[in-house]
């Protein structure tokens, strides 16, 4: 039996610190709670595009980001009821420490969602002293509740007993099993974290071995009957106004390149009637027919700087779009690509060409944060829209020109650079709490459609 968002059960999946196999061990409770038969929707903490790339390889379903810092408390209760319903169980990963980020914690979302949770704690270098741990977390708040926990990186029978001794006398949290440590569990890593989940970074011989290690070790039971402490927040549920004609067409990069998309984004332009098509930058000659705009997020381009520069077609038709006035927002790899080439390791990839600049790879992170920004008059998203969003990125760009319009106010930075209507900047935006501009945006949209569609019939016999 499914539930309703009313009394969906559901739980959060923490950790103390990063690091200590939360990510492995959800996705090995998505396939072992999948085996059995259960529809589980899966959830992550936080801006992060590649651990629910992950989940979604796992499950089938697409895992939804849930961060109260950068989508706001409503969206989130609303993301978690709409993609919920329907199903048995939802499964929210947590990000870094329980209590790290604040107000955007693993911690604030379980209480903001009223849900129980799972404590993943690594005891590779401890016994006891994991029972101390458990303990100080569950009373550093006293409104929330660890209801379970999961012993990650067990040695041996005598390191297992030592640590269920000790929670059974010392922890209110119920002990749900113990994973042996296994570098079979190892998943691959790169400079932006695990590899994406379209890369099959975890074979099918990988994901049963998990599998299998979850269902044997974890009391699955247990889990479930804890699942149903869930008590989800009421949420305001917004009338869906019938979009107006016509219905723009946007194509969107997809592809080993291109995969870091919010798609919380993507269903908000459907939903104010945009046509949603996929396109590949590294396979594709030509962009897709009849287009009102063009998105390119980010991803990897570095990865595949030299197939993208010799994809000489597609890059100047993104030049031609762009220099023929066309709607285009492009996000940190995507704006990459819009320079004028990318170096790696000394050697330039020239890419499209919009803005007169180079994006130069770094040996370490370059920026990773939060941002909030205002947005400038002629800006594609309208003036004046306080947009949220984040950065993560291992290169920099080369000073712009001056002459390059900022339509971005941060604080006292200007970012955002737009050359006619092609907006790029290294933030990925997130349109939960600001979708007018998003509305704004496709405005803009249906005015280039109607452009178009009053043009084909001119020129139609």
């Amino acid at each position: 039996m499914t539930a309703s968002p009313a009394n969906l059960p559901g739980l959060l999946l923490a950790a103390p610190q990063s690091g200590a196999g939360k990510t492995t061990v959800c996705l090995g409770l998505l396939a072992a709670l999948r085996r059995r038969g259960l529809t589980v929707q899966p959830f992550k903490c936080g801006p992060d595009f590649i651990d629910p790339s992950l989940h979604e390889m796992v499950t089938g379903r697409i895992s939804r980001n849930l961060d109260l810092r950068m989508c706001g408390p409503d969206f989130v209760r609303q993301s978690f009821a709409r993609h919920g319903r329907g199903t048995h169980l939802a499964v929210v990963e947590g990000v870094m420490g329980l209590f790290d980020g604040g107000a955007a914690s693993s911690a604030a979302l379980a209480k903001t969602l009223g849900l129980p949770v799972v404590l993943v704690v690594d005891a590779r270098s401890m016994a006891e002293s994991a029972a101390a741990i458990i303990r100080g977390f569950e009373g550093f708040d006293p409104d929330l509740v660890v209801a379970g926990v999961i012993v990650n990186r067990v040695g041996s029978d005598r390191h297992a007993r030592l640590l269920r001794d000790a929670i059974a006398s010392s922890c209110r949290a119920k002990l749900l099993g113990l994973l042996p440590r296994n570098a079979a569990f190892t998943i691959p890593e790169r400079h932006l974290g695990l590899h994406m989940g379209t890369e099959s970074p975890i074979g099918p011989a990988h994901l049963s071995t998990l599998t299998e290690a979850i269902d044997h070790a974890i009391d699955l039971d247990r889990l479930l009957a804890l699942a149903q402490q869930a008590r989800p927040a009421p949420w305001t549920r917004h009338p869906t106004p019938v979009p107006p004609l016509p219905r723009p067409r946007i194509a969107v990069a997809r592809d080993a390149a291109f995969c870091f998309t919010y798609p919380d984004n993507l269903d908000l332009l459907e939903g104010l009637g945009a046509e949603i098509v996929f396109f590949s930058p590294l396979r594709d000659s030509t962009l897709p027919p009849d287009l009102d705009a063009v998105l390119l997020g980010g991803g990897y381009p570095e990865l595949h700087a030299e197939t993208l520069s010799a994809n000489r077609a597609m890059l100047d038709a993104l030049a031609s779009w762009s220099r023929a006035g066309g709607l285009l927002h492009a996000e940190c790899g995507g704006f990459m690509v819009l320079t004028e080439g990318i170096v790696c390791q000394g050697k330039l990839h020239k890419m499209v060409g919009v803005f007169p600049t180079r994006a130069e790879m770094r040996p370490s992170l370059s920026r990773l944060g939060y941002r909030e920004i205002v947005t400038e008059p002629g800006s594609i998203f309208g003036p004046g829209m306080a947009l949220r969003g984040h950065e993560f990125h291992y290169s920099d760009i080369a000073p712009m020109p001056p002459d390059v319009p900022r339509v971005f106010r941060m604080g006292d930075q200007r970012e955002g650079y737009q050359v006619h209507q092609t907006l790029g900047s290294y933030i990925h935006l997130h349109f939960g709490q600001t979708p007018e501009a998003a509305q704004n945006f496709m405005t803009r949209c249906r005015a280039a459609a109607r452009r178009r569609l009053d043009l084909d019939q001119e020129t139609s016999p």
